[in-house]
């Protein structure tokens, strides 16, 4: 109340009983504050804690930067510059780093992740690099021996998956107990007790992007210090839903392609040009490149009215594509099968993939020129970027071709996708037309739960934070707020890995 807003009482009474509209944005200001504030208290309290923890302190060898940079097949761009020299800064402090790095599709994460990795194994130390997927992890440990074998790190390198003899697995958990220095490669599945590196200085964490209290409290029990954490992710965060959601981290921008990518040419298509876009897809075809088309479901719905992956993969591969060999991949089928079908795509064993989003992160196979998307009504504008960039991930121009549903003129929000190429900005104009469940999906958004504070409200967000931050710094303890503290304790846990 001494913000000048309603009381909690006052606010409810005038959410269902409003005497005017005023009234009624009162009381939605007043709770929507509340929820900001919860939000923002739980992330500044999660950083208090983080900066109380010790953690192994890195130090920065300015010679072995030089010669991984030396040793690279392109030049670093400047982002990526920035992005790990904040990493070494903050590996050197006593206390864990906390780092968010958010890159648009194909801005060289992985190469900031690599060097980041490589200070760390120079101190002996151990490090986990956790991806969403094995297949993920798979491409990631081929990426990371390439980059780090010129300085000899190629065979500190280790992949920890399921499919795996139990021989391997032991003889992986026995250096980890010996303290051996590894970049140890794998899903979430890294974290199970048996597995926790005992040496652990820093955790890499690609595209799950909240590491919970929860982890930590797990690692710290295994190790006598905290672990340096850098997550990284390809979904372009908008600044607001940066500062609530993902508040106790430090966030760095990689917003620049590097060289000799070129732009993805994008265009909307009306059903009746069907024929056209398959004879532009055998045209990449016949010059030895390959195409994905995705689409939003798996199999037929009479509710909605969109292609399935089953439908179109029958239709493709008895039709247009009866010459060439077409593959199926969806969400439903088990993941070595998943792995088997993208190990072949990526061998050029099959030229055209029909897929749903299972490819829509990280995915990487350079001749892949051209995606066509089924129903992209369906789809989250941030989501079809991501999507989208699985195609010109090498010097060859890419096409991504949005196959409308009907001939009725394309929505704002769809063509906004044909005219930019900059996720961030995709993604500010989804939360403000579609909320941030457009962006996250709904289990991201199940975990915001803010049921009014709308994320396009800056101004709200930030007096929230402030009166989050002079709590704080009055020191008050949560326990004098019992409902208070146990709301807090509880979004301190939202975590992506659970």
């Amino acid at each position: 109340e001494s913000k000048g807003l309603y009381s909690r009482a006052k606010a409810y009474e005038a959410l269902h009983f409003p005497d005017t509209s005023e009234d009624l944005e009162n009381a939605k200001h007043r709770l929507g504050f509340e929820e900001v504030f919860r939000l923002s208290l739980a992330s500044m309290l999660v950083k208090q804690q983080n900066e109380r923890s010790d953690a192994h302190s890195i130090p920065f060898d300015e010679k072995l930067a030089k010669s991984f940079v030396s040793h690279l097949p392109f030049k670093l761009t400047d982002g990526q510059r920035r992005a790990v020299w904040a990493v070494y800064q903050d590996v050197q402090k006593k206390h864990p780093m906390n780092r968010l790095i958010e890159g648009d599709v194909g801005s060289g994460k992985t190469v900031v992740a690599a060097m980041s990795a490589v200070m760390a194994l120079a101190e002996s130390y151990q490090v986990a690099f956790i991806a969403p997927t094995e297949l993920l992890a798979r491409q990631h440990a081929e990426t990371l021996s390439e980059l780090l074998a010129p300085l000899g790190y190629a065979d500190s390198v280790s992949l920890l998956i399921g499919g795996m003899t139990k021989k391997q697995k032991q003889n992986l958990k026995t250096a980890i107990k010996n303290n051996t220095p590894i970049l140890l490669i794998g899903t979430h599945a890294l974290l199970e007790d048996d597995v926790l590196p005992n040496n652990l200085a820093l955790i890499i964490v690609d595209e799950q992007h909240r590491f919970g209290v929860e982890q930590r409290k797990k690692l710290m029990k295994k190790s006598s210090k905290t672990p340096h954490v850098l997550s990284m992710t390809a979904t372009p965060i908008p600044r607001s839903l940066a500062l609530t959601l993902y508040g106790e981290m430090e966030v760095t921008l990689l917003d620049e392609k590097p060289g000799g990518r070129k732009s993805i040419i994008t265009k909307l298509i009306n059903p009746t040009d069907r024929e056209k876009v398959y004879d532009s897809i055998k045209s990449e075809l016949d010059a030895g490149r390959q195409a994905f088309v995705v689409c939003p479901l798996v199999s037929s719905s009479e509710m909605l009215q969109a292609k399935s992956v089953e439908e179109v993969y029958e239709t493709l591969n008895k039709g247009p594509f009866k010459q060439r060999n077409v593959g199926l991949l969806h969400g439903k089928m088990k993941p070595n099968e998943k792995d088997d079908i993208m190990q072949k795509f990526s061998r050029h064993e099959i030229d055209v993939l029909v897929s749903t989003t299972v490819i829509e992160v990280g995915v990487d196979v350079p001749n892949a020129t051209v995606m066509l998307i089924e129903s992209p009504e369906r789809f989250g504008l941030a989501q079809l970027h991501q999507l989208r960039g699985r195609v010109g991930r090498s010097d060859h121009q890419g096409y991504c071709y949005l196959m409308l549903s009907d001939s009725k003129k394309p929505s704002r929000r769809l063509s906004s996708i044909e005219r930019s190429n900059d996720g961030f900005k995709l993604a500010e104009l989804d939360l403000e037309i579609r909320g941030p469940g457009a962006i996250y999906g709904t289990m991201q958004h199940g975990a915001l739960d803010l049921r009014i504070a709308k994320l396009t409200d800056i101004k709200l967000i930030k007096s929230a934070r402030n009166a989050a931050s002079e709590f704080i710094k009055k020191d008050e303890s949560l326990l004098h707020y019992p409902q208070l503290h146990n709301q807090i304790t509880q979004l301190q846990k939202v975590t992506r890995l659970n």
